[in-house]
């Protein structure tokens, strides 16, 4: 089993910053793929970016390109979001995710396996 734990949401006006991290414990294997989420009210789960743990591949939503940035610390376990310019339409509830079973990244939230319990960010106007 994997455990994640996502920390570092919060409020922030639009056009600030934040950082969130995903601690994973437990059962890990040499390479897979760590994603972030995110689910808005009344949306559904959508993709915002992952990374190929490997290999440092990454990929993200045109929605953040430019604004948010995805990476890792090998050492640590733990896998970063670095969110800027936030925008109003970034509140949402954001959840980390990993799949052990896959080597390329792919924007389904069903190919994931494990997930954490998620870190609200909400960005005033």
């Amino acid at each position: 089993q994997v455990q994640l734990v996502e920390s570092g949401g919060g409020l922030v006006q639009a056009g600030g910053s934040l950082t969130l991290s995903c601690a994973a414990s437990g059962r890990t294997f040499s390479n897979y793929v760590m994603g972030w989420f995110r689910q808005a009210p009344g949306k559904e789960r959508e993709f915002v970016a992952a990374i190929i743990w490997n290999n440092g591949n990454t990929l993200y939503a045109d929605s953040v390109k430019g604004r948010f940035t995805i990476s890792r610390d090998n050492a640590k376990n733990t896998v970063y979001l670095q969110v800027n310019s936030l925008k109003p339409e970034d509140t949402a509830v954001y959840y980390c995710a990993a799949s052990l079973t896959r080597t390329l990244i792919i924007r389904i939230p069903s190919a994931y396996e494990y997930w954490g319990p998620g870190t609200q960010v909400t960005v005033s106007s």
